[in-house]
């Protein structure tokens, strides 16, 4: 039957003349003192004392006299700076902290005069927190707490906040903690101390009753009638025992004792589920914590949200942006190659070269990946409509240009290939063109324009192309037949237009174009020009500036990761206590850094979901305000600025969280 279910309806034995000689507790020669610069302030002076298994035990003086460093020492709290304190047999002084931890856990119970419970937990899930560290089973840990609470008649206030408890209901449920692994040793620092008469009272039946069914309780007090309900009575003073007595005014009672080897374990589980098991309870106090604090936990991740909101605003502008300029390239000319003369720009020979014919222009249409092809020949002119005289470049090209560029008219057509053959002067013009010469009410179709001196009927009108590549610049077309025997006098291109069909792809469609100019002049008197190799020269220049711009909204996000840092390193100050509550009721310095490692990842993360809402919103704002640009968010956009967060959240939150493991357990529980 274990300690917790005999804490009621227990029958005594009958009563026997010694006390249990098993021993459990040891310290020898033991000392304690704190270096103030290079003098030293002993609180314990060679303490020797052995407490068997079973007993109750009174430890008493004044305030200052030591009795609270005795029992850090004794409840592995704290370690003697001399002297040999051993548990079982064990010495203490070659334990790890996490051995130490492991001791507190399932080995002590800790009773406080402030109670040190977490606010923030109600008494159920205060009890819980040994046996959370104690890997048990949630479904175990929560059974065991609550029958623990139902004994010690809190069963209608197990889901209350300690701040909506009385004293001695809080002291109840500290009773309940230091159970619920066992508890094979009571240690209870002035457990009456900040209660009524009354409900000391209650607290002593209660330890009273627990050393009745065979656990080991030690009592720190100041007060001689609370040291009156213990067995033994040892008194300390200025940090030296002067005195170890009987308790004479009380009968002891012959209890079944736990001996040393019976000490409750945690029993050896699957290590997977073991892990998997603290981490998911990690997370949940974790959770609970950012949950109870929720302005400090909103400030902490403004920053992270702010950093986010760049990074992903700035990469979807600028995809926005890499977007329209590629659209407005393709409007120039989807998977076009063009053809000049000379061997590159700026050759000076090229305005020499004349080997671009019409018989170049159907040997190349004849090809099988040719989608269309168009002549190119164009010079400055002056236009005159009326009164109006304007300059602007007159452009001979094929039928087909309109197809090479993608160009669609708003009023009348295009001209056809009977328009080339016979020379028509029929005249398409640009909207910049027909803004300039015509009024917005005047029809320009049938009009006849002068381009120099050579009139030309209006047949169409194209499109407007806000493609930011036109500019303020007046177009017109003609066929180029036309232009080179009526305008200009020459036989051959300024330069040749292929688009290809949908899906050749443009490298080797260049090739094809270069053997075979090649074979036709002789030799190679021209060079290509594609619009793919500007297309990737502008994605090439907009991811630059996107690059750019990124690093600057990540040098925000940067700046937000050092608040997060910042932010949790004082919270680390102002939870020392709860740091060191959670150290004394048995947590591994590796589960507080756990602990406070993922809450700053769950501030980041949670700040990194945040940035992308609020970047969402801002692409709404900016889509109001902005036409020309559309924000434009990927998944692996938003996917990476996910990881980007967490990624801060390790980084900026390790350092908070290795300090709060790296916390001594005193001077954790003694912050305020």
């Amino acid at each position: 039957m274990s300690s917790a279910d005999n804490l009621h309806g227990w029958t005594p034995d009958p009563v026997k003349d010694e006390l249990p000689v098993t021993p459990l507790l040891a310290l020898e020669g033991v000392q304690r003192w704190f270096a103030e610069g290079e003098a030293r302030t002993h609180v314990l002076r060679d303490v020797n004392l052995t407490i068997a298994a079973g007993e109750m035990v009174a430890i008493v003086g004044p305030s200052g006299s030591g009795k609270s460093s005795l029992m850090n020492i004794l409840g592995c709290l704290d370690r003697p700076s001399a002297g040999r304190y051993s548990i079982s047999g064990a010495d203490m002084a070659g334990m790890s902290s996490d051995e130490l931890a492991t001791l507190r856990r399932e080995h002590f119970g800790f009773i406080f005069q402030r109670f040190h419970l977490l606010s923030h937990l109600s008494a159920e899930a205060n009890v819980q927190v040994p046996a959370i560290y104690a890997d048990q089973p949630f479904t175990e840990h929560q059974q065991k707490a609550r029958e623990l609470l139902q004994r010690l008649g809190l069963g209608q206030r197990m889901l209350h906040r300690p701040a909506q408890l009385s004293g001695g209901q809080q002291q109840r449920v500290s009773i309940a903690r230091a159970l619920i692994n066992g508890g094979a040793v009571v240690l209870a620092d002035e457990p009456t101390g900040s209660l009524d008469s009354r409900s000391g009272e209650e607290v002593m039946a209660i330890l009273r009753e627990l050393h009745r069914s065979g656990h080991t309780v030690i009592i720190v007090t100041h007060d001689s009638q609370v040291a009156q309900y213990a067995d033994r009575i040892i008194e300390i003073h200025d940090g030296e025992i002067v005195g170890d007595r009987l308790n004479a005014d009380r009968k002891v009672l012959a209890a079944p004792v736990t001996e040393p080897g019976d000490i409750p374990h945690t029993q050896e589980r699957d290590a997977t589920a073991v892990h998997w098991r603290r981490f998911s309870e990690a997370f949940k106090m974790a959770w609970i914590s950012l949950r109870s604090h929720r302005m400090r936990t909103l400030l902490t991740m403004l920053g992270i949200v702010i950093g986010i909101a760049s990074v992903v605003s700035v990469v979807a502008l600028g995809q926005g942006a890499q977007t329209r300029v590629l659209r407005d390239i393709s409007a120039m000319g989807t998977n076009t190659i063009d053809v000049y003369p000379g061997k590159d720009w700026g050759d000076e020979q090229a305005a020499s070269i004349r080997t671009l014919q019409p018989v170049d222009l159907r040997i190349i249409q004849a090809q099988f990946w040719v989608d269309s092809v168009s002549a190119m020949v164009n010079g400055s002119r002056t236009i005159r409509y009326r009164n109006l005289h304007v300059s602007a470049t007159v452009n001979g090209v094929s039928q087909d240009y309109f197809q090479v560029m993608g160009i669609r008219v708003t009023q009348g057509a295009m001209f056809n290939a009977s328009d080339v053959v016979r020379r028509a002067q029929t005249l398409v013009i640009d909207h910049n063109t027909r803004q300039r010469l015509f009024k917005d009410w005047e029809q320009p179709l049938g009009k006849v324009i002068l381009v120099g001196g050579l009139p030309c009927t209006v047949v169409g009108v194209m499109e407007s192309r806000d493609d930011g590549f036109s500019g303020p610049s007046l177009q017109v077309y003609l066929p180029y037949t036309t232009v080179m025997g009526r305008l200009l006098g020459q036989s051959h291109f300024n330069s040749i237009k292929v688009r290809l069909k949908e899906q050749v792809a443009s490298p080797a469609a260049e090739q094809a174009l270069q053997t075979l100019l090649v074979a036709r002049h002789g030799r190679a008197d021209f060079f290509l020009s594609s619009s793919d190799s500007i297309l990737k020269i502008v994605q090439k220049t907009t991811d630059t500036l996107t690059l750019l711009i990124s690093a600057v909204a990540f040098i925000s996000l940067l700046v937000g990761g050092i608040g997060v840092m910042n932010i949790m390193l004082v919270s680390v100050t102002e939870r020392t206590r709860e740091i060191g509550i959670r150290m004394a009721v048995g947590a591994r310095r590796a589960d507080i850094l756990q602990q406070f490692l993922i809450e700053a990842v769950l501030v980041c993360l949670l700040g990194g979901l945040l940035g992308i809402l609020l970047s969402l919103l801002i692409s709404q704002v900016f889509g109001y305000f902005v036409q020309t640009i559309v924000m434009e968010f990927t998944a692996l956009a938003m996917i990476s600025a996910c990881l980007c967060s967490l990624l801060v959240g390790v980084l900026f939150g390790y350092i908070p969280a290795r300090n709060a493991a790296r916390l001594d357990p005193i001077q954790a529980l003694s912050r305020e």
